[in-house]
């Protein structure tokens, strides 16, 4: 089993930790999957059938986990995942406090030009992105930050940020969202 990272033992007396897959899910090498098995007590949105790429079986995934919930929730959405749950703050979902969007993909590739929001989010938020990922350009990346309102880290040539790029217990993920608990954490 690997330590739990006490900071973020104690942001869960705080906020309730959401683990939003992309595509097929996140595997067992998956960050997110990693990251799980080290917080036991963080929550992963269930779905039917991981791959089909439809917004709205994501969105209703995270509606019915965050209905359960009763702390502020910090969404932590990888490539697909994260396009939802943009999606899902526009929506008007409460409980939402921030969002962690890692290696979002291009909406035009799934024709979600018209349903992902092109608009400041109003909440904390970043996007962490790479230069040679193959599902959204870099340019791209930095654009959707600067219209959603997030703080952009630079992963440089990083791949898709999953476990074929490299990435499972991905330790500077965690600072990352240790860094955006922080900014939560300031606004109150």
């Amino acid at each position: 089993m690997l330590e739990v990272d006490e900071a973020l033992v104690a942001a869960s007396a705080r906020y309730d930790f959401v683990l939003v897959p992309g595509l097929y899910d996140s595997g067992p090498e998956h960050w997110q999957s990693l990251w799980q098995q080290r917080h036991p007590f963080w929550r992963r949105i269930a779905q039917r059938n991981w791959n089909t790429p439809d917004i709205e079986l994501w969105v209703g995934s995270i509606r019915r986990l965050l209905a359960q919930r009763t702390r502020p929730a910090i969404l932590l959405g990888h490539s697909f995942g994260a396009l939802a749950s943009c999606c899902a703050l526009a929506d008007g979902i409460p409980g939402i406090g921030g969002l962690m969007l890692v290696a979002p993909a291009e909406p035009s590739r799934f024709e979600l030009e018209e349903r992902v929001p092109e608009r400041a989010l109003g909440i904390p938020s970043v996007v962490v992105a790479s230069h040679n990922d193959p599902v959204m350009r870099f340019p791209r990346a930095v654009h959707w930050a600067e219209v959603w309102g997030s703080e952009l880290v630079d992963l440089g040539e990083a791949g898709h940020i999953n476990v074929e790029a490299g990435f499972g217990r991905w330790p500077y993920g965690l600072e990352v969202l240790r860094g955006l608990v922080r900014r939560l954490d300031a606004q109150d």
